[in-house]
């Protein structure tokens, strides 16, 4: 396993990351025991990063991922948010995120986070993620029940506007750093550089469009872009690779980004996750699917409040 700093925390953290969301049973019904054993094989063969949220599976996922780390929290950096509690449930109170911080302690088991993040802060007014958000989160650090904390969402120039006024320890990007989007090097690489703050990636399968998993309905990429799943999983097969793999394993070569987080569960994805790290593809893929690629780059969407979207 490969480790990087995770910026000005000093922590070093696996590049594979380990995303606790399915073990709230978000995508499917999961079984507990083998969510368990998906834990316990990551720590086994060098994970050491987890992220959770008491918004999946409604804290499911946390109550899974507490009882999987109990005996072993020494061996993880472990990081949970607050802030979103459901699709629509979202409160960014200093009441409600000292209140949160000790009800995901609870569930995790831990008498303190690593790293504790306002989460997808683009679905509330800005003034209140500075007023009172962000002086709640450096309270709880102050308390002692985490150490660091940081800010997480989809569009990643407010990301980049939020953080130059808030001065985070780390930042955590989804879907904008894989096979079809690189936005994330237009100012998160270069910003987190000058101001030092640990960088993540999450969702480097795009939601499923690189994989050879059913795309979900809710999916909003558009239908062009959903459309290249198929030519890329038979691009990935004539070289004897797995598109899900090449995705993974260029994700997580990304030299500025610290841990690239995937969503696991189950035994058998885990093991194949964790054997990508092993693996070499060929340039000469990597090109063809970049040249496929290429007129469908960055065509993300937009999710949060209208005036967040800049």
């Amino acid at each position: 396993m490969q480790y990087r700093t995770l910026g000005k925390t000093g922590l070093k953290v696996s590049i594979l990351g380990f995303g606790a969301s399915p073990m709230g049973n978000v995508f499917d019904p999961v079984d507990e025991s083998e969510a368990i054993s998906t834990v316990h094989y990551a720590l086994d063969h060098g994970v050491n990063f987890f992220d959770v949220s008491p918004f999946y599976g409604l804290t499911l996922a946390e109550e899974r991922l507490g009882k999987a780390l109990k005996g072993k929290r020494d061996q993880v950096v472990l990081a949970s948010k607050c802030g979103r509690y459901d699709l629509t449930d979202f409160d960014f109170s200093r009441k409600k995120i000292l209140q949160s911080i000790d009800e995901s302690l609870q569930r995790l088991q831990t008498d303190h986070l690593d790293l504790f993040q306002l989460h997808d802060i683009e679905f509330v007014d800005k003034q209140i993620i500075l007023e009172e958000a962000v002086p709640a989160m450096q309270e709880v650090i102050q308390s002692g029940k985490a150490r660091f904390w940081g800010i997480t969402g989809l569009p990643v120039r407010y990301l980049a506007q939020i953080t130059r006024e808030t001065n985070p320890d780390t930042v955590l990007s989804w879907a904008h750093y894989n096979l079809l989007e690189n936005e994330i090097n237009d100012e998160l690489v270069p910003l987190s550089e000058e101001m030092g703050f640990g960088l993540m990636n999450a969702a480097p399968l795009m939601q499923r469009i690189l994989s050879d998993a059913k795309l979900p309905e809710w999916h909003r990429s558009p239908q062009e872009v959903k459309g290249l799943q198929m030519p890329l999983l038979e691009l990935c097969r004539s070289y004897g690779k797995e598109l899900s793999d090449v995705a993974l394993h260029y994700a997580m070569q990304h030299p500025k980004i610290a841990t690239t987080i995937v969503g696991m569960c189950e035994l058998d994805i885990v093991k194949k996750n964790v054997a990508v790290l092993g693996q070499d593809f060929p340039e000469e893929l990597i090109q063809k699917i970049e040249d496929l690629t290429g007129p469908f780059k960055n065509r993300m969407w937009f999710e949060g409040k209208e005036e967040n979207n800049i």
